[in-house]
Parts: structure tokens; sequence; C-alpha cells
């Protein structure tokens, strides 16, 4: 068992399915740390934990569509 599987297996079993959904939902929406930390009484610390343990952040930047009609087309092409 991965360490990403037993901790989300050891939320569930503490929380319960829908407070991990719930939990997956928020860091979905990109809710801040202290927003969750409030709704399930933990600290920033320990969402940024969990977050860290149970995903990946992915960042992408997307140009304006105006800006990309200046170069005349999509970027990377």
């Amino acid at each position: 068992m991965s360490p990403a599987e037993k901790a989300a297996r050891n939320f569930t079993k503490t929380r319960g399915k829908a407070a991990f959904r719930l939990f997956m939902q928020m860091l979905c929406d990109q809710k801040t740390g202290a927003d969750i930390g409030k709704q399930f009484g933990v600290s920033r610390e320990r969402v940024r934990q969990w977050k860290d343990i149970f995903g990946t952040t992915v960042t992408l930047y997307q140009p304006h569509a105006d800006v990309l009609r200046v170069i005349g087309g999509q970027h990377g092409h």
C-alpha cells in the first residue's frame, strides 16, 4: 500500500468517506488552506500535508485569446 493510499484510508476511517470527498472537492475548488482547516478543525499546515500526500498541484499558464491573436495563432504552434 502506498503512503498516499494509507493516508487516504486513515482519513476515511477517522472522518468518513463523505468528509474525504468534501476535502478533495474543496481542494479542487481551490479553497484556501485556512477555509479547509476551519471546516475540518485542523491547521493550515495539516491541510497542506494532506494536500501534498493525496495529490499533485498542477499550474497551467493559459494566454488570453486576444494576446494569441497578436501572434496569429495558438501557443506552442
